[in-house]
């Protein structure tokens, strides 16, 4: 009997790690969200063109996530009612680090083609799905 309660015990622990979601699963997930509140605030008309990296190499993909980085501090709310709300999104997607693999990428931010902000914010939720 023992060992029927025990080896359950070890079913049950194990089948619970193998469900659990990894933390960077979850941090991607967090990022898409604010992504998503980002394009709901952000101002369209009238503001300025953003570089965005589409489909990227692997090799460059931590330079698209430097470009988007970058791009995001050139976003303006669209009104000054959200300015509060869309400044700590901003602040979130500043905490947001992507790991350098220390690989070469021949392509830099410029050599991608200018969008307006809701396609920017598109692009980036394209590339952290």
């Amino acid at each position: 009997m023992k060992r029927m309660i025990i080896f359950c015990m070890l079913f049950f622990c194990s089948s619970v790690v193998l469900t659990a979601t990894s933390p960077r699963t979850v941090k991607y997930k967090q990022i898409l969200k604010i992504i998503d509140q980002l394009e709901t605030m952000v101002n369209d008309k009238g503001a300025e063109l953003l570089h965005t990296p589409e489909n990227p190499v692997e090799g460059c993909l931590y330079t698209a996530v430097t470009c988007f980085k970058k791009g995001i501090q050139k976003l303006q709310p669209a009104s000054s009612q959200e300015k509060p709300k869309f400044n700590k999104a901003i602040r979130l997607m500043n905490k947001f680090t992507y790991r350098d693999p220390g690989e070469q990428c021949d392509s830099t931010c410029e050599s991608y083609e200018k969008k307006t902000p809701k396609e920017f914010l598109k692009g980036f939720a394209n590339l952290m799905k």
